[in-house]
C-alpha cells in the first residue's frame, strides 16, 4: 500500500514513535516501584502510559492492543486506588505485561500476527488480581453481569437537570497558580474505541482540586433510553498548578471523539459559576440508588473514590513544565547529513594541504580564513555527531527483559542493576550492540550465576546480581557486564580444549590464554543443551560483532566472586581525531585519544629482556616496546633505535605500550571509512580514511594488534584477558 501521500499513515507512524516513549516511561516507573518507591506519582505515570497507548490504539482500530491495554489498565487502577498492593508477585506480572504490551505495539506497527495464546495467558494472570475486588469497586471491569430487579425507578429529571457528584468541594479561597472550567461531552465513538470517561475525570482530579458536575438534562426516561447513545455531560471546576497544555494532554487520545473546552478562570469568575449550579448539599431530585445506577461507569461514589484522588498532585519541577521542543527527523536524512559532513572534512583537509604547499605566509588572509574554516568545520561535525548520539538507556531496558526471561528459563532468581544509562553513544553503535550484549547477559545468567542451592552453600544471597554499566573513558565508551557468580572455571575449560584436540595435552597456558579458547567457534562448556546456551554458538559471535564495531572485549574473573566483561567501543563510527604517522614508507592513522605522549629514543633507553623482546625506560619504570612496522609486515625488526620515534599508548586496563614508528606527519580530523566485508580483516586494522592529498590510509587499533599476538609478542606486565563465564 502506498503511504507517501496518506496523512493517516504519518499520524500512525507518529503514534508508534510516541508509544516507544510511553513504553520507556512505563519500564522506568515499574523499575522504581520494584526498587521500593511506590509513591502516587510513580503509579500514576505507569497508569497513564498504558492508558495513552490504549487510547491511541483505539483511534487506529487496533482492537487486540486496546483489549490487552484495557485489562492491564484496570488492574493498575486498583493499585492507584489503594485496593491492590504492588508486591513482588504483582510487579512480576506487571513487568511481563509491559514486555508483552511492547511486543503488541511492535507487531501492530509491523503488521505481523499477534500472539493470541500469550495474550490470553497474561490476561488470565492479570485477572487473578481482580478476584478479591468487590464488584461495586471494580468500576472498569469490562463484562458486567446484569441481573434484572423488580424495582420502580422514577427518572423524571425535569426538576433537577444537573446533579453534582458528592465530593468534598475544593478550597477556591486559597491561592493557586491556575483555575479552569472544563466542559467535556463524549460521543459514541469514544466508547467504541475503549476509552472510559471515569478514567479521564480521575486523571483530572489527580492534577489538583476539582469540583465535578454531571449534567443529566439530556438523559431520557428508562423506557426511551438507548444504551449506544451517550447522554451525560460533565463540567469540571479545576484548581491546579499545571499548565493548560498538561490538562489538554489528558484528552489527547480522545480528540475528535468528544466535545471539549478548557476555559481559564480567575477567582471571581469561579465564585460566579459556583452560584449557578445547585449546591452539593441540596437534596437530589432523584433517589440515591437510582442515581448511582444512572452514573455507573461515569465516576465512583465517595466510598469508591481512590484514597489519593482528593490530594493535589505533587508540584512539577520547572523543567517539566518548560519541556524542550523535539523535532522528529527521518534517520536517512541524518545519515545523508553525516555523509556530507564527512565530505566537508575531507575537502577541508585537501584545501588546507593545497594552501600550505603553495608557500603562502601563515599570516595571510587566505591562511586566516582557512583557520576559521577549520574551526567551523569542527563545530559542524561536533553538532552532527550530537544529533546521532543517543543514551544507552533504551538498550539497557531491553537487557532488563532479557534478564527476566533468561532467569525464568533456567529457574534462577536474578536482579539486574544498571548504571550510567545517560551515557551517549552513536545510534549505529547502539543498534549493532544489542545482539552481542544479549549473548553476554544470557551467558552471565546461565553460566556465570550459580543455582539457588549452590549460592546458599557458598554463603551468598539467594538472588544473583548482574550489573550493567556504561561510561566514557579516554574518548571511548566502555560497557561492562558483571555478575557475582562463581567465575570462570579454567581447569574445566583447559580440559575440554585438550579433549577436543585444540591444544596438546602438555601445553602450559596462562589464564588469559585459557580464556581465549572460549572464543573459538563451537566451543561450549554447557553440560546440558538449553534454550539459552550449550549449542556451540554465542561468544565467538560476540567477539566478531565487537570487532566489527572497532571495539575490544576483555574480562576480569575471580573464582568464587564473579566475572566482569568489558566492551570498549568508539564513540562514533563517522569522524575521529587522528595522528598521521609514517612506518616503512606507509602512511597510517592512530586515534589521537590513545596517545599519552611521544618519546625520542636513544640507545641507552632500550633494554632487551630476551631475543626480539625489548622494553623502553620511561622515567622511573619500563614499558614493553612494540615495533609497529615489523608487526604489520612492512619491514623487519629495527636493529637500531636511535632515530625512531615512540608513542606511549594507553590501554583500557590502565597498562601502557611503547609503539615504535618512523615519524609523525600531522594531526587532523579524519573520516572513518569501513572496510568491505570481502576484504581480509587484518589484526590491528580498524578502518580506513582519505587524506587531504587523496591518499588512502589505514586506521590502526594498536591494542587489537597487540592482543592478537600478531608479530612480536606483547610484554605487558598486566596482560589483557578475553573470556566468558564457564
Amino acid at each position: 500500500m502506498n503511504t507517501e501521500n496518506d496523512p493517516m499513515a504519518e499520524i500512525r507512524a507518529s503514534f508508534f514513535i510516541e508509544c516507544e516513549e510511553l513504553l520507556e516511561a512505563l519500564q522506568d516507573s515499574l523499575q522504581i516501584m520494584d526498587d521500593g518507591d511506590d509513591d502516587a506519582e510513580t503509579i500514576n505515570i505507569v497508569f497513564r502510559a498504558v492508558h495513552s497507548i490504549k487510547g491511541g490504539a483505539g483511534a487506529f482500530g487496533l482492537e487486540a492492543l486496546v483489549r490487552f491495554a484495557h485489562r492491564y489498565e484496570t488492574v493498575l487502577d486498583e493499585v492507584r486506588a489503594g485496593r491492590l498492593a504492588a508486591d513482588a508477585e504483582a510487579l512480576k506480572v506487571f513487568f511481563q505485561a509491559a514486555d508483552h504490551l511492547s511486543d503488541l505495539v511492535r507487531m501492530s506497527r509491523d503488521g505481523t500476527p499477534l500472539p493470541e495464546e500469550r495474550t490470553q495467558t497474561l490476561l488470565a494472570a492479570l485477572d487473578t488480581f481482580l478476584k478479591d475486588v468487590p464488584a461495586e469497586e471494580a468500576a472498569d471491569e469490562e463484562p458486567i453481569d446484569f441481573q434484572p430487579m423488580g424495582i420502580s425507578l422514577d427518572l423524571d429529571l425535569t426538576e433537577a437537570e444537573e446533579q453534582v457528584i458528592d465530593l468534598p468541594p475544593p478550597d477556591f479561597s486559597a491561592p493557586a497558580a491556575h483555575r479552569f472550567k472544563i466542559h467535556f461531552a463524549p460521543t459514541a465513538e469514544l466508547f467504541d474505541t475503549g476509552n472510559e470517561p471515569a478514567l479521564l475525570l480521575r486523571n483530572l482530579q489527580a492534577l489538583g482540586s476539582a469540583e465535578i458536575t454531571c449534567d443529566l438534562s439530556q438523559l431520557p426516561t428508562l423506557e426511551k433510553l438507548t444504551p449506544e447513545v451517550p447522554h451525560l455531560i460533565w463540567t469540571i471546576l479545576l484548581e491546579t498548578d499545571v499548565e493548560e497544555t498538561e490538562i489538554a494532554s489528558i484528552f489527547e487520545f480522545v480528540e475528535g471523539l468528544c466535545t471539549l473546552t478548557i476555559e481559564p478562570l480567575n477567582a471571581n469568575r469561579i465564585n460566579d459559576l459556583k452560584e449557578d449550579p445547585p449546591a452539593p448539599s441540596e437534596p437530589p431530585a432523584v433517589a440515591p440508588e437510582p442515581e448511582r445506577e444512572v452514573q455507573k461507569g461515569a465516576l465512583k461514589q465517595p466510598d469508591q473514590a481512590p484514597p489519593r484522588s482528593r490530594q493535589a498532585a505533587p508540584k512539577q519541577p520547572a523543567s517539566a513544565s518548560a519541556a524542550k521542543s523535539v523535532v522528529r527527523v527521518d534517520l536517512d536524512r541524518i545519515e545523508r547529513l553525516v555523509n556530507l559532513v564527512g565530505e566537508l572534512v575531507i575537502n577541508q583537509a585537501m584545501l588546507s594541504q593545497s594552501l600550505e604547499s603553495s608557500g603562502l605566509s601563515p599570516h595571510s588572509d587566505a591562511m586566516n580564513g582557512l583557520e576559521e574554516f577549520q574551526r567551523l568545520t569542527r563545530d559542524i561535525q561536533d553538532s552532527v555527531m550530537m544529533i546521532r548520539a543517543q543514551p544507552v538507556k533504551s538498550l539497557f531496558q531491553r537487557m532488563s527483559r532479557i534478564v527476566r526471561e533468561s532467569s525464568a528459563a533456567v529457574g534462577k532468581d536474578v536482579r539486574l542493576h544498571t548504571f550510567g544509562e545517560a551515557t551517549e553513544v552513536d545510534k549505529t553503535v547502539i543498534e549493532r550492540l544489542a545482539d552481542p550484549l544479549t549473548h553476554m547477559i544470557r551467558n552471565a545468567v546461565d553460566h556465570g550465576l550459580e543455582t539457588k542451592e549452590d549460592r546458599i552453600a557458598a554463603n551468598k544471597p539467594e538472588q544473583g546480581s548482574v550489573n550493567l554499566t556504561a561510561a566514557h573513558r579516554s574518548g571511548r565508551v566502555v560497557i561492562e557486564v558483571s555478575d557475582d557468580g562463581s567465575g570462570i572455571n579454567r581447569p574445566k575449560v583447559l580440559q575440554l580444549a585438550i579433549d577436543r584436540g585444540l591444544i596438546p595435552p602438555d601445553a602450559s597456558l596462562s589464564d588469559s590464554e585459557i580464556d581465549n579458547l572460549l572464543f573459538m567457534p563451537g566451543f561450549s562448556t554447557a553440560n546440558v543443551v538449553s534454550d539459552l546456551s550449550g549449542r556451540g554458538v554465542g561468544m565467538d559471535v560476540v567477539r566478531t560483532a565487537i570487532q566489527a564495531l572497532g571495539g575490544r572485549i576483555t574480562t576480569l574473573s575471580e573464582p568464587g566472586k564473579g566475572t566482569t566483561f568489558s566492551i570498549s567501543l568508539p564513540l562514533t563510527l563517522a569522524v575521529l581525531d587522528g595522528m598521521v604517522i609514517r612506518v616503512a614508507e606507509e602512511t597510517l592513522v592512530l586515534p589521537l585519544n590513545l596517545v599519552v605522549e611521544t618519546l625520542a629514543l636513544t640507545e641507552n633507553d632500550v633494554e632487551m629482556v630476551r631475543p626480539d623482546h625489548h622494553v623502553v625506560r620511561v622515567r622511573s619504570g619500563f614499558v614493553p616496546l612494540f615495533d609497529l612496522g615489523a608487526a604489520l609486515g612492512y619491514r623487519g625488526p629495527l636493529a637500531r633505535f636511535s632515530e625512531a620515534v615512540v608513542l606511549l599508548i594507553a590501554q583500557e586496563d590502565g597498562s601502557q605500550i611503547a609503539l615504535l614508528i618512523d615519524s609523525i606527519e600531522d594531526q587532523r580530523q579524519v573520516v572513518i571509512k569501513g572496510l568491505d566485508e570481502s576484504f581480509y580483516r587484518a589484526p590491528g586494522i580498524a578502518a580506513a580514511t582519505i587524506l587531504g592529498d587523496g591518499q588512502i590510509a589505514l586506521i590502526v587499533d594498536p591494542s587489537d594488534l597487540i592482543n592478537s599476538n600478531f608479530g612480536q609478542p606483547a610484554l605487558s606486565s598486566k596482560p589483557l584477558e578475553l573470556g566468558v563465564c564457564a
